[in-house]
């Protein structure tokens, strides 16, 4: 799912949260070189009071004007600029508030226009700097990864005006070339990847947040890689000339480099909904990671002692958008349970094969077949059916690889057998829980029907459907109904 880009405020509230801390130091300083103490700030009302005004105050003249609009693309005198008019606006409304409140008579004129002089000081150098920093680390590194589809008439000055314009932090992993077939050679020191044919299957196995699609005139728009992208769930910019709606899919314009788009996606969500799912997580990652430090206590001495060996269990999954990741969970199988997998296979229960589950699995921790056939279980299967091998996950959650509600994280062999269609189902984080697993897990055996319930869960996301996800997950482990 993608996140999509905000054009007002919010976009830049790291610099707000900065422009807020130098307004505060600025405001100590002033008052300490007046008064000549800290102490009396927080006793004294009238500047304690004054204090939370100008913070208030400053916030709201950013959020009104929003005045860091372009910020990484103005100069340095359209910087001063900006900020002589916002100090303006902060010191009348400081001297408005004095002017009505009953004992300004008791603050110091002389602490307010200090104020002013170094916040101005301060703010702008911590832009500047600031400014420096985000636009290095754009260049050093991106967050998401970008592939381009285009002719050679025009490759190099996309790939230059991605690189220029990168404020979205791109990482440009690859080139597609729709008038040739070569695949052996880099531009710009980007690779070449694939032939337009091979595209689809090359991205289906890949790590790929986003495509743009911008040929150039005289080409043949690739309309059938196009399609195929939307139906591995790929987010998809093409530019506005390319336009045509897509059933079932978000359509919005945005800016990517230097070229207007069209941004095309199953859903998105805002950055405010970004930041609640976010600190949704962080709050469960926390309380997840406490409690697997106390399950910890108890399960950990009898794994090692019914299965001699690490506690935990790491393994490589496929996270959003074919991103590979480490996932942590309490190892309830024995060492050698992946060489056995294979001896296995005839046994799965998954209709297809893109997934594996048996019903009695001989490599979990205690189980085994008695000499009269009755089925004998341990440690392995006890945190496996309360779901208490799941608990590391958490940590997964806070660092941000996972989420608490998502898709099941798939392995990178899974990937391997994956139609295009399926590859929807990574189009958002994997979580610890979600529409499949509440909907019974331990039932459904039709791989077709899991990737029908994930893509319905992407399409139809929003924060309330987390929550009531989250709260079937909990009536479902307290009733033993399935694996979640």
């Amino acid at each position: 799912m993608y996140e999509k880009k905000s054009h007002g405020w919010y976009k830049h509230k790291d610099f707000i949260l900065l422009d807020l801390i130098c307004l505060f130091l600025a405001f100590l300083l002033a008052h300490f070189i007046r008064v000549h103490s800290y102490i009396n700030l927080i006793d004294n009302g009238i500047y304690r009071n004054a204090l939370l005004f100008i913070l208030c105050a400053d916030l709201i003249v950013l959020m009104l004007f929003e005045s860091y609009t372009g910020v990484l693309r103005r100069g340095y005198y359209r910087e001063l600029n900006i900020m002589v008019k916002q100090i303006i606006m902060i010191e009348l409304a400081a001297g408005l508030y004095l002017f009505t409140v009953d004992d300004s008579r008791n603050f110091s004129r002389a602490v307010l226009y200090l104020t002013g002089i170094f916040y101005g000081i301060l703010s702008y150098v911590v832009r500047i700097l600031w400014k420096k920093h985000l636009v290095h680390m754009m260049a050093e590194r991106g967050e998401h990864s970008l592939y381009i589809v285009t002719s050679s008439d025009i490759v190099e000055s996309v790939v230059e005006s991605i690189r220029k314009h990168n404020y979205n932090r791109y990482n440009i992993n690859g080139i597609i070339l729709v008038d040739q077939e070569r695949t052996d050679k880099e531009i710009n020191g980007i690779p070449v990847v694939a032939s337009i044919k091979d595209a689809a299957a090359y991205i289906c196995q890949h790590w790929v947040d986003e495509v743009l699609i911008n040929v150039g005139d005289g080409h043949e728009y690739p309309e059938s890689l196009y399609a195929e992208l939307i139906e591995m769930g790929i987010v998809v910019h093409i530019n506005l000339s390319k336009i045509h709606k897509t059933k079932g899919q978000k359509q919005f314009v945005e800016k990517i480099g230097d070229y207007t788009v069209i941004t095309t996606s199953m859903n998105y969500a805002t950055d405010r909904q970004a930041m609640v799912k976010r600190l949704m997580d962080i709050a469960g990652g926390l309380v997840g990671c406490l409690l697997t430090g106390i399950i910890f206590i108890f399960v950990g001495p009898a794994i090692y002692i019914s299965s001699p060996g690490p506690i935990f269990f790491s393994q490589t999954r496929i996270g959003k958008n074919g991103k590979p990741f480490k996932m942590y969970k309490f190892r309830s199988m024995y060492m050698d349970a992946e060489a056995r997998k294979a001896e296995l296979m005839s046994q799965n229960k998954m209709s297809d094969g893109r997934m594996f589950k048996i019903d009695f699995d001989p490599r979990v921790i205690g189980n085994k077949v008695l000499p009269d056939g009755r089925k004998k279980t341990g440690i392995g299967e006890f945190i496996r059916k309360t779901s208490l091998d799941e608990f590391p996950q958490f940590w997964n959650v806070l660092n941000g690889s996972m989420s608490l509600v998502g898709t099941r994280p798939i392995l990178p062999d899974e990937l391997e057998q994956y139609e295009l269609h399926h590859r929807a189902r990574i189009a958002i984080k994997p979580g610890i829980t979600g529409m499949w697993q509440v909907s019974g897990r331990s039932d459904i055996t039709d791989f077709e029907e899991i990737v029908r319930l994930d893509t319905e869960y992407i399409s139809e996301w929003n924060i309330g459907l987390d929550i009531k996800i989250l709260f079937k997950t909990v009536l479902a482990v307290l009733k033993r109904d399935g694996s979640c």
